[in-house]
Order: C-alpha cells, then structure tokens, then sequence
C-alpha cells in the first residue's frame, strides 16, 4: 500500500466537522441537558418554599435537616462578629455588632428572591421552546425569569406554551406572596423585640446595668420591695415563655441587640435566673414560691435554646466558690438570713449547673457586653474602677 503523500496525513489526523467538539448551542438543544435544567429548577425553587414555610409561616421551631436560613446565617455572623469585635471600644464594636440584625434580614430576603429567580429562570431555559423570543442564552431565561417574579415584564418575551404560561403564572404568584410574607415577616420580628425589650428596660432599676441578680435581692431588701420581687419574678417567667416561642420560632430576633448601652437580653435573663436560683439555695426567710416556678419555665427557655443551636451540654456552674461567699456576705449584709454555707453552695451549684453553661456559650456566641457570672470573666464592670494618679513631674 502506498505511503499518502506529503500534507495528506494532516488531512487525515485532522478531525472533521462536528466530530470531537461541542456546538455552542449543544446544552440548549440537547433534550436530556433542558431534562435536567428542569429537574434542578424545580429542586430549587421547592427547597426555597420548604425554607420559607419553616422560616416565616410555621409558628414552632423548624426540625427538619433541609434548613436554608441558618446555613446562610450562621457562617456571616461568625466573620461579622469577628470584624465587630477588632475594635477595643465598647460603644464602637457594639455599633458594630447591633447591625447584623437587621442586615441579616435583608441577606435572607435576597437569598430568597435571588434562589427563586435562578429556580425559575432553570425551568424557562428548559421550555424556551415555548417562548417568544426564545431566548437565546441563560442569562435571557435569568432576565424573564427577574422580571416575572418582581413584576416588572415589558412583554418582549411572552410565553406561548401551556406549561411555560403556568410556569410564569406560578412565578408571578410567588412575588406576590413573597412580598406578603415579607411584610408579615418584619411586623412579627419588630413586634417580638419591642416586647422582648421593654421588661429588659424596665429591669435596669433593679438590676443595675449590666444587670446582676444579686443586685436585685438587694436592691429588694434595701427598698422594702418584697412584693417588687415577686412581681419580678411573676414577669419574667411570662416573658421567658414568650420568648421561647417567639426565638424559636423566628431565630433571626437572637441577633438583634438591646438599643440600650450596657443592656443585653441574655444579660438580664440571666440575671433574673439567678436571682432565683439564689432564693431558692441560699435564702430563708422569703417565700420561694415565684422564684421556683421563674426558674422551671427559664429553664425550659435554656434547654430549648441549647437543643436550637446545639450547645455543649456541661454541669459546670461557671461560678467559683469565692464569688459564691462573696454574694452571700452582701444578702446578708442587706438583711437576709441565709442558708449554711456549704449547704448553700451545694444546692445552688447544683441548680446553676442546669443553665450556667449554656448561658454563658450563649455570650461568647453572641459576642455580648459581660454580666456578672455571664460572659467574659475578666471584665468585671460592678466594682469600681480607682481613679489614676498623675505621676510628678
């Protein structure tokens, strides 16, 4: 057989027309490629309304595995609270840290809107057969798919087909709900924190700020306010179980911070709690009826929140047994009578050990200003700073 002459191999090794390459329009004419434009379309949009049925409509805390929200959430407060607390002013990181809230609130809207118009726009890139013009690229799919779901469309492209005219039907309506559901949503949001806030307000003057339950005790004792005290109690385990429902409900209200300076919702919850709990451990002579049921109805808020965001579960009380001592001189020397040392220490240590540990993972997380026996144990803003002394010149 005869060699091919020279230039006839290249000819040969060269591949023809359409062998070996891809058309530019071979994912948008290839049937099995628009199959799975529309499988994946479809996926998105209903993991979308599974996402903002838990978030928004369902009125308990979501279960399920498949939650969006908290995988968006969660990861951009972890970096926002790392750039909110590079700044060693309180007043400047707490600026800082008061706007994730509300930021993150607009980031889900987005998150929603943005995954619904790609969903959307997957499933019109499937059936551009049966719009006119059909369009030519995705990003035309992305386009009506936009304009169908604000509503914004000028009619140049128009669906003709049945299933893309009940698809732009389907899409239309979903603008309009997830409008609906966003004005729904920012009432419910800003109608919990306003009375999340007002009790945590109205605690300061009791508790001090940052508030702290052994300043309640005293304070009730100093004044003459047994019946204050009570009352106290009876409010907050009111306020505990409508948090319990309203936080878990909506988690996005635990980013959202107290407006006031030194004041923090955790803070004074906490603060509450062991005032409690010091009635119940260490103190004789008042009765202990309140503060029993404020302490089983806040312990269910602790136990749920834990669950929520799963926190560590530990038995440590986070309080050493010198600031015990310490708080117990000062009940005393505001005019209770107290329980045994020991004794005392043992039982409250024990009922601490319920809610200190998760209260105090909770601060850390949210970054929030320190509380006597909560959060960071190195600030210590009940004890009185001493004034500087200039040095001579």
């Amino acid at each position: 057989m005869a060699a091919p002459r020279k230039g006839e191999a290249e000819i040969l090794a060269a591949p023809r027309k359409g062998e070996g390459e891809l058309s530019p329009d071979f994912f948008q004419n290839e049937p099995s490629m628009r199959l799975l434009e529309g499988v994946a379309g479809i996926l998105v949009v209903a993991a979308i309304f599974y996402d903002l049925f838990q978030s928004i409509i369902l009125p308990r805390p979501a279960v399920g595995r498949l939650r969006l929200t908290p995988l968006v959430i969660r990861p951009l407060w972890r970096v926002w609270r790392w750039v909110g607390t590079r700044s060693s002013r309180i007043d400047k990181r707490e600026n800082r840290l008061a706007i994730f809230g509300p930021m993150g609130l607009i980031i889900l809207l987005t998150f929603w809107g943005l995954s619904l118009i790609l969903g959307y726009g997957l499933i019109f890139d499937a059936l551009r057969d049966q719009l006119h013009e059909a369009p030519t690229n995705f990003g035309t799919s992305l386009y009506f798919s936009a304009t169908t779901l604000v509503p914004l469309s000028y009619g140049d492209i128009v669906p003709v087909g049945v299933p893309a005219r009940l698809v732009t039907l389907l899409e239309s309506a979903t603008g309009v709900g997830l409008a609906a559901l966003v004005i729904t949503l920012l009432f419910s949001l800003y109608a919990s924190f306003q009375d999340r806030e007002e009790l945590v307000v109205t605690l300061d003057a009791l508790a001090g700020a940052p508030p702290s339950g052994v300043q309640i005790l005293e304070n009730a004792a100093d004044h003459g306010m047994p019946e204050e005290l009570k009352q106290t109690f009876d409010d907050w385990r009111r306020w505990s179980a409508a948090v319990l429902e309203s936080h878990l409900a909506y988690p996005l209200l635990i980013w959202f911070r107290s407006s006031h300076d030194n004041e923090a919702w955790l803070n004074s919850f906490g603060a509450v709690m062991d005032a409690a709990t010091l009635v119940l451990s260490t103190l004789e002579d008042i009765p202990d009826g309140p503060a029993r049921l404020m302490y089983k109805v806040g312990g269910h808020l602790v136990e749920d929140v834990t669950w929520f965001f799963r926190l560590r579960q530990s038995t440590d009380p986070i309080v050493e047994r010198e600031e015990f001592d310490q708080a117990r001189d000062r009940l005393i020397q505001a005019g209770y009578r107290c329980k045994a040392p020991d004794q005392a220490w043992t039982e409250f240590s024990r009922l601490r050990s319920r809610y200190g540990s998760p209260l105090n993972q909770m601060a850390q997380f949210l970054a929030i200003i320190p509380a006597q026996w909560i959060g960071d144990r190195t600030y210590l803003p009940h004890v009185a700073r001493r004034p500087r002394v200039r040095p001579k010149r």
